[in-house]
């Protein structure tokens, strides 16, 4: 099933990108379907997803894994993990 998304970059993710923002259309099913589709696309897009365990993901604004369904979803933001301070 075709759906558009809304996928938000933060940090480095955007600085190697060169986006903060896009509208995508796909059928991708999880967050790990979008993401191999996006690392198709060019160069920048695989060096920015090549290693997603120095990622977290938010699904409409909430946490979820990379395993999540995109069934019902809006906007997917990808940035690193947050620290405290």
């Amino acid at each position: 099933m075709t759906t558009t998304l809304d996928v938000l970059y933060f940090a480095w993710v955007r600085e190697r990108i060169g986006l903060p923002r896009e509208r995508v259309t796909t059928d991708a099913a999880t967050v790990a379907d979008l993401v191999a589709e996006l690392r198709a696309r060019e160069d920048r897009y695989d060096l920015a997803f090549a290693d997603t365990t120095a990622l977290r993901v938010a699904l409409d604004q909430a946490l979820a894994g990379f395993d999540a369904p995109l069934a019902g979803v809006r906007e997917v933001a990808f940035f690193p993990p947050m620290t405290g301070g």
